[in-house]
């Protein structure tokens, strides 16, 4: 199972074995993930399910669609190069070893 590294809000690390298949935000919703809200879902249209993706694994990921890119427009915490939505990160073996960082605020 490949792991993912959430660093939450006070710094600190959770690490998670996840379900290939699964999003990002599933996975850290069904382990009680402080941080992601995930408000609709993962229905990709709300964008509480902000992350910032550590740049290592930036280039494993296809780019965000135009929804996305436009949901990470209007996140409450600031937008950077990293910003994804969790929801819209599926989990691959691949992707062993992810880290996302959770932003101060999704709403």
């Amino acid at each position: 199972m490949p792991t993912i590294h959430y660093i939450l809000k006070d710094g600190s690390t959770r690490s998670i074995d996840a379900k290939a298949g699964a999003s990002v935000m599933e996975t850290a919703i069904h382990h009680n993930v402080r941080g992601i809200e995930a408000e609709c879902g993962g229905c990709c249209s709300c964008a509480t399910c902000h992350v910032y993706v550590e740049d290592t694994f930036m280039s494993q990921l296809p780019p965000p669609d135009d929804m996305e890119n436009e949901l990470l427009d209007g996140v409450a915490s600031d937008r950077q190069p990293g910003s994804r939505l969790s929801c819209q990160i599926v989990v691959t073996p691949e992707l062993d070893g992810l880290t996302v960082r959770i932003p101060e605020r999704q709403v």
